[in-house]
């Protein structure tokens, strides 16, 4: 069945194309990046950069932009989000990807990603090596 619908696209003159993913360094490069406020740049200074381990053998790095003071991307599972962060009032550390939905919270003895448009947590229980006892 799928030879035959093939075969017919190319008969036709349909040109089948598959979704290209775009990684948030190339999204970047391409968009300029909104000016973010003193408190902003506050909480990003406060960002534990690097590989954190999380449940079931799963993990999230979390790297600065270049040039970009401020900006993270956020990978996992092969994607990467474009993130800034946002004030909190309990302290915790909180970068978001506004267009993606997603959001990563950091407290102090753990890290989690979490879907804002569909409200789950994507991962949880990730552990920076430096959030460690």
């Amino acid at each position: 069945m799928k030879r035959l619908s093939i075969a017919i696209a190319a008969a036709v003159g349909v040109l089948i194309v598959a979704p290209i993913s775009v990684s948030a360094k190339d999204k970047a490069a391409k968009h300029p990046m909104a000016p973010l406020s003193a408190e902003q740049l506050g909480t990003a200074d406060r960002v534990l950069l690097g590989q954190s381990r999380c449940e079931f053998n799963q993990s999230v790095n979390v790297a600065a932009v270049p040039g970009q003071k401020g900006w993270f991307n956020v990978e996992y599972k092969g994607k990467s989000y474009l993130m800034a962060p946002e004030h909190t009032t309990t302290g915790a550390v909180r970068l978001e990807d506004k267009k993606a939905g997603m959001m990563w919270l950091q407290i102090a003895n753990k890290s989690m990603l979490m879907n804002s448009k569909i409200g789950q947590r994507m991962v949880d229980n990730c552990v920076h090596p430096s959030q460690r006892t």
